[in-house]
């Protein structure tokens, strides 16, 4: 049963249960309804030449979609004002819980709305940095705000049961689906694969693509009978949440979808593989069909082969019922090779993706249960006044790893401009925690904004030093950035820095060991936490592998650093929120790194306006650069994981 607002309690709100009006709210309206919408059109029109990537105008449906995301904010806005007694300003929250008007369909009208309304503008006026610079990164800006902020504050002030719009996943439970459970589906998870899909299906492959085609392949026969099998999907995936017994089942599948089609996403844009179909001559209605589905088709998003994901899927849910149904579902695999759609490596692919999702949970306990390891897995060794500890060597092998890829990137002739870039970094991150972080507890600490900003100042003085162009430098260090990230975060869970707050003990770790900061400095040992660190590298995995791809399809340099710091700065906000370190200050209700996640944002719009050069070509690994990387490995080994526990010196100790 929907629930009204005064079934939920009221926020605080002055007498006559209204916000009291404050200048800030004038500010706050003035940044998103002229400032915001204003910044977002320059910097289409500033990036633009940067952006090449093909431009879609179809005047029609961005109109539609202009017109219900303007309408969708609008009733929003009133809904706020008539039923929860307040306006749209997160600072200033209405007092009062809205379930109903659009917040009787969907959680946040408001960001759904204004997502449409950014990708309507950019439709209709062809805008390709709209579309594919702008629009991205509004829609991952609303869910990081969502994640980051929202969420945690409504269910601080109206608690963590609050009732459930029309659009939504099914809850866990045993009993059938209600209808909008199942429609809900269609909304929530197959529109938004078929968007993505279609939009990446409008990109032209690179010429560096390849198929992953086994030579016998190239000579199998088309059997065209068999598309009868392959268009069955379709039909099989459309039906399959009508069939699921119970909304539990339901809510499976459409994880199962969410998770597929974000992985699906990651590998259609982060490698360069193809499919082009194997050529033959219809003789029949069915071939003429399978003739006609190509005609409409990519040679990429191929790897992995979505139609068998999404045929497994839909199959798994039929055969809650009966499981022959497999049968189909194997018949259907087959199909994508003998229609000539796909290579035999695509079909695996996408049944390791099906096998991935289907065990998700066991996925993330084995990753839970890793992390709780490598957080409690502190080792230290002393040799009279000098300690060894074991979380250096994470630090070590990030740093000679970075450099590495850095020297390959940029060849010999940037050896000894990469190695002062590299410890400009080093030497920064140590002073920005200093000011920031040090205390009488941690003398050495190591901060990643003050990395970054080593980085762009060591890029400069290279500049000055070595002649060299400090675009180079600093797009190479974006693509080497997230893997130092992941395996620095190795080392926050052995020190206990950075760790996350209390949570459930299905998501959380435990902190046991007495010399970690979760025990030792913030009192949390044996509480269940998140784990913030290994949130970080799922992130950077994602970062790596986008960034890499960028550097080989030769984007321009600031584009690529810009979208680094763009990137980052999202997963940092959201991140950070669920961070639990005490030292960490909050201002005007975000933390301080969430601050500084925003600033990183706009300063990464920025960087993807001014003009760059290209990436260059070419894989450079020396003798020197790999000596270099080692030796910078050495030296960051021993900053991070040697010091003198005796010592109150300033530098002395790391813990």
């Amino acid at each position: 049963m929907n629930k009204s607002v005064s079934d939920l309690p009221a926020a605080a709100a002055t007498a006559n249960g209204w916000p009291a009006f404050r200048l800030g709210m004038v500010w706050y309206g003035l940044l998103f309804v002229v400032v915001l919408p204003v910044g977002l059109l320059t910097w289409a029109h500033f990036a633009a030449p940067n952006v090449s990537l093909p431009a879609v105008q179809m005047p029609a449906l961005g109109s539609a979609l202009l017109v219900l995301g303007g309408a969708l904010m609008a009733w929003a806005t009133s809904a706020l004002w008539h039923f929860g007694q307040g306006l749209p300003m997160s600072p200033y929250p209405p007092p009062r819980y809205v379930t109903r008007g659009p917040y009787r369909l969907v959680h946040h009208p408001l960001y759904v709305g204004f997502c449409l309304l950014c990708v309507g503008s950019a439709l209709i006026l062809g805008s390709a940095a709209g579309l594919w610079l702008v629009c991205p990164t509004v829609i991952l800006g609303c869910a990081a705000w969502v994640l980051g902020y929202e969420n945690l504050d409504l269910q601080a002030r109206f608690g963590p049961h609050r009732p459930e719009p029309l659009l939504r996943l099914a809850a866990a439970g045993d009993e059938p689906p209600a209808l909008a459970d199942r429609l809900s589906v269609y909304v929530l998870v197959f529109l938004p694969w078929l968007a993505f899909y279609e939009l990446l299906a409008t990109i032209r492959p690179p010429a560096t693509a390849f198929a992953l085609f086994l030579p016998f392949e190239f000579f199998l026969p088309v059997w065209e009978w068999t598309e009868l099998l392959y268009a069955a999907a379709y039909l099989l995936v459309l039906l399959a949440p009508w069939v699921a017994p119970t909304k539990r089942a339901l809510r499976n599948f459409a994880l199962q979808g969410l998770a597929g089609t974000g992985l699906m996403l990651l590998f259609f844009t982060a490698l360069p593989i193809i499919a082009p179909p194997r050529p033959f001559a219809p003789q029949t209605p069915l071939g003429h069909l399978l003739a006609f589905e190509r005609a409409l088709d990519t040679p990429a998003n191929a790897f992995p082969s979505y139609h068998v994901f999404w045929a497994l899927l839909a199959v798994s849910v039929f055969a809650r019922r009966r499981v022959v149904w497999w049968i189909p579902g194997v018949l259907i695999c087959a199909s994508t090779v003998t229609t000539g759609m796909h290579a035999i490596a695509d079909v695996l692919a996408g049944l390791a993706l099906f096998l991935l999702t289907s065990n998700g949970l066991k996925v993330w306990a084995w990753l839970r249960s890793v992390t709780e390891r490598i957080a409690n897995s502190w080792q230290e060794w002393r040799w009279g006044r000098v300690r060894i500890i074991n979380h250096g060597l994470y630090a070590g092998i990030g740093a000679a790893l970075a450099l590495a890829i850095v020297g390959a990137l940029l060849g010999p002739g940037y050896a000894a401009a990469s190695l002062l870039v590299a410890l400009s970094g080093l030497a920064s991150a140590g002073l920005w925690a200093q000011f920031v972080e040090g205390s009488p507890s941690l003398l050495r600490p190591y901060g990643y904004y003050g990395g970054v900003v080593g980085i762009i100042l060591g890029s400069l003085l290279a500049t000055v030093c070595f002649h060299v162009n400090p675009w180079l430098l600093l797009a190479a260090y974006c693509v080497a950035g997230p893997w130092v990230q992941s395996l620095g975060r190795l080392r926050c869970l052995v020190q206990g820095c950075c760790h996350g707050r209390p949570t459930s003990p299905q998501l959380g770790i435990v902190y046991r060991h007495p010399r970690s900061r979760v025990c030792r400095l913030a009192g949390m040992q044996g509480v269940p936490i998140h784990p913030t660190p290994l949130y970080s590298i799922l992130w950077n995995v994602v970062l790596a592998a986008f960034m890499a791809r960028l550097w080989f399809v030769h984007a321009p340099l600031g584009l690529l650093a810009g979208l680094y710091l763009l990137l980052t700065g999202l997963g940092r906000f959201v991140e950070e929120a669920y961070r639990g370190e005490p030292q960490t200050h909050s201002f005007a209700g975000l933390r301080f790194y969430q601050w500084l996640g925003l600033m990183t944002l706009l300063a990464g719009a920025v960087v993807t306006c001014l003009p760059t050069p290209p990436a260059p070509s070419g894989w450079h690994l020396t003798f020197l650069n790999l000596a270099l990387a080692l030796a910078f490995g050495a030296v960051t080994w021993f900053a991070l994981g040697v010091d003198f526990p005796e010592s109150n010196r300033r530098f002395a100790r790391l813990t």
